[in-house]
């Protein structure tokens, strides 16, 4: 079977700069890029079904082929999961307006140009996510990543190859620390993670509210959880809620990318990065995932 997805300002997409980002870590074991195809699985009504997208131009969109063995699926839930994950409901218009008036980012946008904000698609992979990446380097993030998800998550198989599914909170919150412990997560690390899973898994903590609130409203609903603070709050909004305004201040991404950008001496403080940032203002979330991207080789 397969599906078209439209893409909303089709002219200002590129669905190669996307991948070349989605190929940043070779630890990555939610999608695999193969050449032009991006491949995932997708938990549909509790079945995993695994996607292989590619562009589509001339229909100014992507096509989806959906595993032959995926019969009566909702094919609605998968477009607005794909949508959602690539944000391809996105006008890039106004940011780009801005970007090209900016001496940092200008650049960017000619060197990227099509690039989305790759988001995060569940709301309890962003925010373990954000944990799991606190103060140690990427490449060690990711490999704590998979071992969670090989260790909790569904897979399914297709010719020679395994695909994955990020553990869903109800089966992380049977954990004990000493179970993530064992994966080299920090005692905290582990901690935090199946607080969240609890809070998830008990309803306290619900998709449904985080998307009832505005902006300001929903950063301090997140900061309320343990393990949550304003840097992974503004992480989540970013890549999971696709709130424009959304800046993780403190990100050690965001303070090289712009060292390197500016070509400062050394990495600014704190102050200094408020100072380049503050009139960013609703373009912040895209701002920042650009100076990211032009921290990948």
């Amino acid at each position: 079977m397969k599906i078209h997805i439209p893409v909303t300002d089709h002219a200002n997409f590129s669905f190669a700069e996307c991948l070349v980002f989605l190929s940043r870590s070779d630890k990555e074991c939610l999608h695999e890029v193969d050449g032009n195809i991006l491949r995932k699985v997708i938990v549909v009504n509790g079945n995993p079904v695994l996607t292989a997208i590619t562009d589509a131009p001339q229909k100014e969109g992507l096509q989806v082929e959906i595993s032959a063995d995926a019969d009566n699926i909702d094919t609605n839930y998968i477009k607005n999961y794909i949508t959602h994950w690539l944000h391809l409901d996105a006008d890039l218009h106004p940011f780009y307006k801005f970007a090209k008036k900016d001496g940092v980012l200008s650049p960017l946008i000619q060197q990227y140009k099509g690039l989305r904000l790759i988001g995060i698609p569940e709301l309890f992979e962003a925010l373990t996510w954000t944990i799991t990446g606190q103060q140690i380097n990427l490449s060690f993030a990711y490999t704590l990543k998979q071992r969670l998800i090989h260790a909790y998550g569904a897979a399914i198989s297709s010719g020679n190859k395994t695909y994955h599914v990020y553990p869903q909170p109800a089966t992380i919150a049977k954990l004990e620390p000493a179970d993530l412990i064992a994966m080299q997560f920090s005692r905290s690390k582990a901690d935090y993670i199946i607080s969240l899973a609890r809070a998830m898994a008990e309803e306290r903590l619900t998709l449904a509210h985080l998307q009832s609130l505005d902006y300001t409203a929903a950063r301090e609903y997140l900061i309320s959880f343990k393990g949550i603070g304003n840097w992974s709050a503004n992480y989540v909004l970013m890549k999971f809620s696709r709130y424009w305004q959304a800046l993780p201040l403190e990100d050690a991404g965001l303070h090289n990318a712009l060292k390197q950008q500016l070509q400062l001496p050394a990495k600014p403080s704190l102050a200094e990065i408020k100072g380049y940032t503050q009139h960013w203002q609703q373009h912040a979330a895209y701002a920042t995932f650009y100076l990211w991207r032009s921290l990948q080789q």
